[in-house]
């Protein structure tokens, strides 16, 4: 089931870059992620009230809560960047950048999380690498 829901996020991911290159035109790009931004946490909080899933608020821990609030600060600097590089650069040549970040996390999941490094994710890395590179130049 993880694999549909992958899918279905890059599909999405890319209907959003797509969708954000139209969009932001004549927008300032921080202006554009901030509206984004509400349309995402109205969404979010929606769905939470739908499958009555904020009974668990009070269940997470300390510990959780540090690392999801500094995961959404990257999430906001991700989008932020995204955003005002989407305004400057083609988005054919954005988004591949963008996505380079399967690479980083594959070595930011070795290093920290100790995940194995494999030789199909050294393989898989690499590849990603030089098609990033192609895909831009």
């Amino acid at each position: 089931m993880w694999f549909v829901f992958a899918v279905l996020s890059a599909i999405f991911a890319a209907i959003t870059s797509i969708l954000a290159k139209i969009g932001i035109e004549g927008v300032n790009s921080n202006l554009a992620t901030a509206i984004r931004t509400v349309v995402v946490v109205l969404m979010a909080w929606g769905i939470v009230a739908i499958t009555n899933a904020q009974s668990g608020i009070a269940e997470i821990s300390k510990r959780s809560w540090i690392f999801l609030t500094l995961s959404g600060l990257a999430t906001g600097a991700s989008w932020l960047c995204y955003f005002k590089a989407l305004q400057l650069g083609d988005a054919s040549k954005v988004v591949p950048v963008d996505k380079f970040s399967i690479v980083i996390t594959l070595v930011m999941a070795a290093v920290f999380l100790h995940e194995q490094f494999t030789v199909k994710t050294i393989i898989g890395s690499v590849l990603i690498t030089l098609g990033t590179f192609v895909m831009i130049l």
